[in-house]
């Protein structure tokens, strides 16, 4: 199997791509990912009413702000018409791949059969894929699930609808609407698509390691691997996986100094994009996760929330950040007993407990 894929004409670069994700996955955020490896990186879902897309939200969602092509468009809808509209308009803005949702679980987005609630209307799916694909010249790609829930995973009959439709490439989530994030990934079920098509696959669901990546590879016959929540606070993570792929060799952590410059350098952005009173709120989530594998990240979490200013955040962080590098130093700055990257052999050593 080749080490990348194509989209169409559009040549990717390695086999991970970052999966869009509501609320997370913005500009910034896309920028940062595709700067450590991620060959594509969608946009949030976005509305398939053009009407609303002058909202501030939606407006957000379709900035592609620093991000480098090529970009990639997601919308949601239940209507083809509309979807098809949504379609040219996205192109017309810059987007080189639409992406339709079929995938989203959340039970807002399903109740205007919207999202993974399209796969109980495969003939609503047929028309809908008709639409788009008729409606622009550039490839449209389709993000789905195995199924409504366990006793309907028609996965395989929407992939070869798809197929049959013109759509470029699948990702394939592998759990149904039912199940939303629990459970295990149904990794057999998306090796089954995969096999019913000759279209570009992607898997996804729990990858969050190179190793991990490789086994889903073997297992389904996929093309490339999507991640999604494992990339929450660790964009790094997309060279772990190419370079394991390509390469076979598991690329450590990013030290603390570059963790910092990471963090720094993501807040600054987010600061930029939003403004610093909405980059502030939108911040929080992403310095929890990028501490979370960080034996005093809980006491830093719980600080830097309670920041009310842009610049009281970022000197939270930066001296958090320093006070992990120099600890043995000097005490550290959130007064915790210690401050060590777990499973970091090298920094426990140099610093220990």
């Amino acid at each position: 199997m080749s080490t990348a894929a194509h989209i169409g004409p559009v040549a990717l670069p390695g086999r991970a791509l970052l999966a869009p994700m509501a609320g997370i996955t913005d500009a910034p955020f896309r920028t940062l990912c595709r700067t450590w490896g991620a060959s594509l990186a969608a946009s949030e879902m976005t509305t398939a009413d053009v009407r609303l897309w002058q909202t501030e939200k939606s407006r957000r969602r379709l900035d592609f702000g620093t991000e480098p092509a090529p970009h990639v468009v997601q919308i949601a809808g239940s209507e083809p018409a509309m979807m098809a509209e949504a379609a040219r308009r996205a192109a017309e803005h810059g987007a080189a791949i639409i992406d339709i949702n079929l995938g989203c679980p959340a039970k807002k987005v399903c109740r205007r059969l919207a999202g993974s609630a399209l796969m109980q209307d495969p003939e609503l799916v047929a028309r809908i894929l008709a639409a788009v694909t008729a409606a622009v010249s550039i490839p449209v790609t389709l993000k789905m699930r195995t199924g409504w829930d366990t006793a309907n995973r028609n996965g395989v009959a929407i992939a070869r609808l798809a197929e049959q439709a013109g759509i470029a490439a699948l990702a394939v989530h592998g759990r149904t609407r039912a199940c939303a994030y629990r459970g295990e990934a149904e990794y057999a079920t998306i090796a089954a698509i995969k096999s019913a098509v000759a279209i570009p696959l992607f898997a996804n669901g729990d990858i969050n390691d190179p190793k991990k990546a490789a086994q889903v590879l073997e297992h389904t016959g996929a093309d490339g691997v999507m991640i999604g929540r494992g990339a929450r606070g660790k964009p790094w993570l997309f060279e772990q996986v190419n370079t394991y792929l390509e390469k076979k060799i598991l690329l450590p952590a990013p030290s603390v100094q570059e963790r910092s410059d990471i963090v720094l350098g993501h807040l600054d952005a987010m600061y930029r994009f939003y403004g610093k009173e909405s980059g502030l709120r939108v911040a929080r989530k992403h310095l929890a996760w990028y501490v979370a594998d960080i034996a005093c990240g809980e006491n830093f979490r719980k600080r830097v929330v309670r920041a009310t200013t842009a610049e009281e955040q970022m000197q939270i962080t930066r001296k958090f950040f320093a006070g992990c590098e120099h600890w043995g130093d000097a005490p550290s700055v959130l007064d915790s007993p210690r401050c060590l990257f777990s499973g970091d052999d090298q920094f426990q050593q140099n610093f220990g407990h």
